[in-house]
């Protein structure tokens, strides 16, 4: 592979890579993320059973309830 000087040291220090060969394969790995990404995008928006944040932070607060024992409030007697 013919890759500029540059280029490769500049993918080097951005991915942190200690070689040349990890430093293309960590920049390959995150061009397919962003990509995956991308295709993601596409379908933002279009899906009517999704449920909100704040559903989800509902959901997870009546969880939260279900496995937390309720609190007795009051003075505990020592014997």
């Amino acid at each position: 592979m013919n890759i500029p000087d540059k280029v490769l040291r500049d993918a080097m220090r951005h991915t942190k890579a200690k070689t040349k060969r990890e430093a293309i394969v960590k920049a390959l790995e995150e061009m397919n993320r962003r990509h995956s990404q991308a295709e993601l995008v596409k379908y933002f928006g279009k899906f009517d059973s999704l449920l909100t944040n704040e559903e989800i932070e509902a959901l997870d607060e009546d969880d939260w309830k279900s496995w937390t024992p309720p609190v007795k409030l009051g003075w505990v007697k020592k014997k």
